[in-house]
Parts: C-alpha cells; structure tokens; sequence
C-alpha cells in the first residue's frame, strides 16, 4: 500500500513542478498567469514536495508573504488528511 502512495505523491510533484515553472515562464514573457488557488490546489493534493523544490530551484514565489503562508497552510493540511487516511481509517 506505501508504494502507490509514494508513486502518487511523485506524479503530483512532477504536476506542481511543471505548473510552478509554466507560471515561472509566464511572469517572466508577462503573460497570462497560473492562479495561486490552483497551485495551492496543487500542495493540497500532494504536489507540495514537487512546489517546494520548484521554489527553491526556478526562484519563483519565493517573496510573496501571503503566498508562502497559503503554500504552507496547504502542506498542513496535507499531512493532516494523510495522518486521518492513516490513523483513522487504516489505509495506507
């Protein structure tokens, strides 16, 4: 049961990664944007390692107070939903 979930978490780090630098890219050419909800969207639903490692190496939302504080509110909330799925109701 552990190897879907980390496969999961991989396929949505790679989508999160992937997201960050096509809004990387548009910032930079002054298009139109990836919204935060959807990037925040994307944390909540395990794609945070792959957001945080696309902060780190493409330099992107990396300043904004007010999304940084969303980005790690969405981790929380991550791990808080993967420790009920363990916990509470045994899967994983």
């Amino acid at each position: 049961m552990v190897i879907p979930v980390i496969a999961y978490y991989a396929v949505m780090s790679v989508l999160a990664y992937v997201t960050y630098a096509v809004d990387k890219k548009a910032a930079i050419h002054r298009r139109r944007r990836v919204r935060e909800r959807t990037l925040h969207l994307l944390g909540v639903l395990g794609g945070w390692p792959g957001a945080l490692l696309a902060q780190q190496q493409l330099r992107h939302k990396t300043r904004k107070t007010a999304f940084l504080v969303g980005f790690w509110l969405s981790v929380v909330l991550n791990l808080a939903c993967v420790w009920w799925l363990i916990f509470q109701l045994g899967i994983i």
